[in-house]
């Protein structure tokens, strides 16, 4: 005997469970946690495939260690001012755990007062914090060209804010680096892919106790 109503309960059923299928899903990437890179073209890759960049690096490693999830919001040329302009709406988009803040460089290749830079890093900081996230704080040193009175200024505007806010810091992106000549491009500034898992293994350093 044909019971019409029977193809209704069957479609009903799959619909249910094709339903709680999706929404585990769904809940399931909503519970990864979220790095959010912020920084400029040190942590885009400049004038490298994207995927052999530090940050690509690392999301590749996470992958294969833990549930993490990295989105890399840096541009290179980005500033303290530009990064602070965009930071509440990346903030809203992803809800990162971890923000990492690597900006600065940009702003004292221009010879911006570090106090304008430091205010803006606080800002950030502080943004991200209210927002329930972890900061750290990656620093970056200049040429030495700059004079020594502004290299001081600008050299102690990391560890001073890492102090004040208790922040863990990688004080300077480029260690083991930024003095090898093979391991930089032909501006003296940019990173080469060589340099790349130098670099990560100079974050990871202080990231790995902040994964757990």
């Amino acid at each position: 005997m044909f019971y019409p109503w029977k193809n209704k309960v069957i479609s009903w059923l799959a619909a249910f469970l094709l339903l709680l299928l999706m929404n585990s899903g769904s809940l399931q990437a909503a519970e990864r946690p979220v790095i959010l890179v912020m920084g400029d073209s040190l942590s885009a890759a400049y004038n490298l495939p994207a995927s052999a960049g530090w940050v690509s690096l690392l999301e590749e490693r996470l992958k294969n260690q833990t549930n993490w999830q990295v989105v890399n919001a840096s541009i290179s040329g980005e500033t303290t001012s530009g990064g602070l302009t965009r930071l509440p709406g990346l903030l809203r988009q992803h809800q990162p755990d971890l923000v990492l803040l690597e900006l600065g460089a940009n702003d004292g290749l221009r010879g911006l007062p570090p106090k304008l830079i430091s205010n803006n890093l606080e800002k950030m900081l502080t943004l991200s914090q209210e927002s329930g996230a972890k900061v750290m704080l990656i620093g970056i040193l200049l040429p030495p060209n700059y004079g020594p009175a502004y290299l001081a200024q600008f050299e102690q505007t990391y560890p001073n804010l890492a102090k004040k806010h208790q922040l863990p810091l990688v004080p300077f992106l480029l260690e083991g680096v930024a003095d090898k000549p093979s391991l930089m491009q032909a501006d003296g500034l940019h990173p080469t892919a060589e340099a790349q898992p130098i670099i990560l293994e100079t974050v990871w350093l202080e990231l790995k106790a902040l994964l757990n």
